[in-house]
């Protein structure tokens, strides 16, 4: 599944280097004045975690890499490398000119503290599904609004599909994951009235229509 991002950094000088870890498991990036302006956004690290999660959660490669490649571009942006330290479960951010050929070069770091760490252990993968209903339900309703119970019954099994097997909305779901979801998912799992069945293609369909026309609590 996800490509194994083991890091080759030194483990004596890796604990030599450590500060004691907060509740929430995320170490902090340096002085006070660093925490005021960080190098990299909290907005991005938070951004970059989630998409972390959703990589390990993917059940199928295509989708992991699509996460990946998401987080390494998100935080390059800042001039920062992601790796997962599989040792402890945790996502590190490096400035890029520590850097070289996927490895960490010594010789270049002068303040530990610039990196971040974050514990992908935890309870938050609990969080991370509420968050994924809350906007999927929101679709279901805005397509009920506007194309009435059986498209918004489809959508639902959508949703359940999408948020139970990917950890995704409904929204981000792929072709291979929508063709997934139509042509195992729906006829084993869904039970469809035969009104239903026949019009789950359009309602699927339906999705970005309603994302695009904006959907109310997303």
């Amino acid at each position: 599944m996800a490509e194994d991002h083991s890091e080759t950094f030194d483990r004596r000088e890796r604990e030599a280097a450590d500060v004691p870890e907060p509740a929430d498991g995320r170490r902090p990036t340096g002085s006070d004045d660093a925490a005021d302006d960080p190098e990299i956004p909290e907005d991005v690290i938070d951004e970059a975690e989630r998409l972390t999660r959703l990589e390990s959660e993917a059940a199928v490669d295509d989708a992991a890499e699509a996460y990946q490649e998401r987080r390494d571009e998100l935080v390059d942006e800042h001039d920062f490398t992601a790796r997962v330290r599989d040792e402890d479960d945790t996502l590190v951010l490096y400035p890029e000119e520590w850097v070289e050929d996927g490895t960490v070069q010594f010789d270049r770091i002068e303040d530990t503290d610039r990196a971040v760490e974050v514990s992908l252990s935890g309870p938050d993968h609990g969080a991370e599904w509420e968050y994924v209903e809350d906007e999927n339900q929101a679709i279901v309703d805005a397509i009920e609004k506007e194309y009435g119970p059986a498209h918004a019954g489809n959508v639902r099994a959508f949703a359940d599909f999408m948020g139970n097997h990917y950890l995704k909305t409904v929204a981000d779901a792929t072709p291979e994951e929508r063709e997934e979801f139509l042509a195992e998912y729906y006829p084993r799992n869904a039970w469809p009235s035969k009104e239903q069945e026949s019009i789950v293609v359009d309602s699927v369909e339906l999705v970005a229509e309603v994302v695009d026309d904006g959907v109310p609590g997303t």
